[in-house]
């Protein structure tokens, strides 16, 4: 689970910090840096688990894009940073296992990662460029501190001292400045061993993304959930596409894979309460029941066997007995059935990234969709276990149905505002909040977002604006009227002025 995370230039984010709840929602317009948030924390998810030049291009090529890895990187005008910076506050889980299924346990599950990446000129590569480790640590966080840095909501007793436990006196990875350039030394687990010293500039990768459970299991642990961490990006061709009997369950980034996942899910639930084909229906039942949230008729959601192709495919059957395959559903609809899948699904963990989840859905269904994702993200105020593992949702949104409907302190406000540094001007992305909220009485130095930045999201008809896209009083065009300027809506709809 991600509390905070401060990035320094890294595109348009500098000396941004931000504290993160179970569930954020955060809200802006285009360009704005909430995509860029975003793939901040994938990049630090990728970093955990490839080299550093392979994480820099996963970030770069998934938009379509190629090119020189430095636009990774703040610029100001003509002029590129030399360095990003990371430092994340994170909750890991007390246990896990290695790439070679070694078990490993936490010391400590209250962890800080900082991270230094420097960019260099390497004329062997098509880019033109490459990137340097400059520093990495990672220190435990005294369990003292909870109180002050978990600042929102939450049951002390049912959750904190449940998932933050351990002690630890001495950092898992640090790095020590020389003349000769930085060392970055991995520490052992427990009072003994020496630890391991790699010279920064010569390592292709991170040290974290090499840990394994022998030497460092709280590191290990650390790596693992940061490659939880992870962008939904729900398409609708992989969310239709059935699977074959021998695809192992687990749903893509993209969607793909539901059938197989949700089968999964409904037959270990099978075994697991030895109830046979009753705990089928049961895992089908809960899923039938969340999507009639957003479908009214639905009366069955279940998987379709075929045996000649050895096929799985997701099925809607509708209360007339009319069924309806994956093909055959709305974007909006399987999109939800997705999302219910990973709310069900135990080993769907970690930091769950989303853009725009209204997309698709009636404005009607927005609530729905809404409590979806705050149902899938860890309830701090109930006990933590296996019902309520150490799970997150972070979505962002320009839609004012959802801002009008999100709870006041999951919101955050994301704008462009101009800085001056170095007597040069430039826009970077800004996030506030809203007053009386929980971020609010942890900074309060920290600006919260003004009432008028909001007015577009809760009064979203402005009484000067266009009709088909012409300006009002454009010569050579009649005049349209819109719905917003009907008298039988005028007492329903409220308007703002070009200032809101």
């Amino acid at each position: 689970m991600l509390t905070r995370l401060k990035v320094s230039g890294f595109k348009n984010l500098v000396d941004t910090e931000i504290r993160f709840g179970p569930f954020t929602c955060i809200a802006g317009p285009n360009a704005a840096g909430k995509s860029n948030l975003f793939d901040a924390i994938r990049f630090l998810s990728f970093l955990a688990n490839d080299t550093l030049l392979n994480a820099a291009l996963s970030i770069r090529s998934e938009g379509g894009h190629s090119g020189d890895i430095r636009s990774l990187f703040h610029r100001a005008g003509h002029r590129y940073d030399e360095r990003m910076a990371f430092e994340a506050e994170m909750i890991i889980p007390g246990d896990g296992v290695d790439d070679l299924g070694q078990r490993a346990v936490a010391e400590i599950t209250f962890l800080r990662y900082t991270l230094e990446i420097g960019y260099k000129t390497d004329y062997t590569l098509p880019s033109l460029g490459s990137l340097e480790l400059l520093r990495e640590d990672l220190e435990h966080i005294n369990l003292g501190d909870a109180h002050r840095l978990l600042s929102f909501p939450h049951n002390v007793k049912a959750w904190r001292q449940l998932v933050l436990h351990g002690r630890r006196t001495s950092p898992f990875i640090s790095t020590i400045d020389k003349s000769d350039g930085s060392e970055i030394k991995l520490h052992q687990d427990g009072p003994k061993g020496r630890p391991k010293s790699f010279l920064a500039a010569n390592l292709p990768r991170t040290v974290l993304s090499t840990v394994n459970a022998t030497e460092s299991p709280t590191a290990l642990l650390a790596r693992r959930e940061m490659q939880s961490w992870r962008l939904l990006q729900l398409e609708p061709n992989a969310l239709r596409e059935p699977d074959t009997f021998t695809t192992p369950p687990g749903l893509g980034a993209d969607g793909s894979h539901l059938p197989a996942t949700l089968f999964y899910l409904a037959r270990s639930e099978a075994h697991h309460e030895n109830h046979g084909q009753d705990g089928h229906a049961q895992v089908y039942d809960r899923v039938s029941t969340r999507l009639s949230e957003l479908i009214d008729d639905v009366y069955e959601v279940g998987i379709d066997k075929d045996q000649q192709r050895e096929l799985l495919t997701l099925q809607v059957t509708e209360r007339d007995g009319m069924a309806y395959p994956a093909r055959s559903l709305s974007d909006g609809t399987l999109r939800f059935l997705a999302l219910t899948v990973i709310d069900m699904d135990p080993a769907a963990s970690g930091v769950i990234c989303l853009e725009e989840p209204e997309n698709g859905l009636h404005p009607d269904r927005i609530p729905a969709m809404l409590r979806l994702l705050r149902d899938i993200a860890c309830d701090p105020e109930s006990p933590a276990g296996p019902d309520n593992t150490l799970r997150q949702v972070i979505v962002n949104t320009h839609s004012p149905a959802v801002v009008s409907q999100v709870p006041d302190d999951s919101l955050l406000s994301a704008e462009l505002k101009e800085i001056l540094i170095e007597g040069a001007r430039f826009k970077t992305a800004h996030f506030s909040w809203l007053a009386d909220t929980w971020r609010s009485a942890v900074e309060p130095e920290v600006s919260t977002v003004a009432r008028g930045r909001l007015l577009p999201y809760l009064n979203p008809i402005s009484a000067s604006d266009s009709f088909y896209g012409y300006p009002v009083g454009t010569g050579g065009h009649k005049r349209l009227r819109r719905v917003a300027d009907r008298p039988d809506m005028q007492g329903v709809l409220s308007f703002v002025g070009d200032e809101g």
